[in-house]
């Protein structure tokens, strides 16, 4: 049996991987694993295969990434052409809501008591 990947279908944990979805193999196999990863809407195991065409989602930390796969690769490659192998889907992220809480300039110490009490103030107001 042929261990390698044929030139019409390759792994989706070396694809994720190659791509630059996730930093190791085995953390791309352990999100498919935990079903962090969707190919056609199906989850899917590590050694599915995946075509040109097929849509895969990705769960990640605070936001979920829909790629197209354009082309197959297998071997890591440089950012640059990792990218021409995909097309990216995914929604831009909401801007996170402000809370209305007064924001400090960086770097602009530690607040005074007179600041912590104004804070707490608005915290206790909504």
């Amino acid at each position: 049996m042929n261990s390698k990947p044929t030139s019409s279908a390759t792994r989706i944990d070396a694809w994720l991987w190659a791509i630059r979805a996730y930093k190791t193999r085995s953390a791309a196999t352990a999100a498919c694993r935990a079903g962090h990863v969707r190919i056609n809407g199906n989850p899917v195991k590590a050694s599915q295969t995946v075509i040109i065409g097929d849509t895969v989602r990705v769960r990640q930390p605070g936001f979920e990434r829909i790629l197209e796969v354009r082309q197959l690769i297998a071997k890591r490659v440089g950012a640059e052409a990792a990218s021409h192998c995909f097309t990216d889907h995914t929604p831009a992220r909401p801007e996170p809501a402000a809370l209305g809480l007064p924001q400090r300039d960086r770097g602009a110490g530690r607040p005074t008591k007179k600041d912590r009490r104004d804070m707490e103030k608005l915290r206790n107001a909504r």
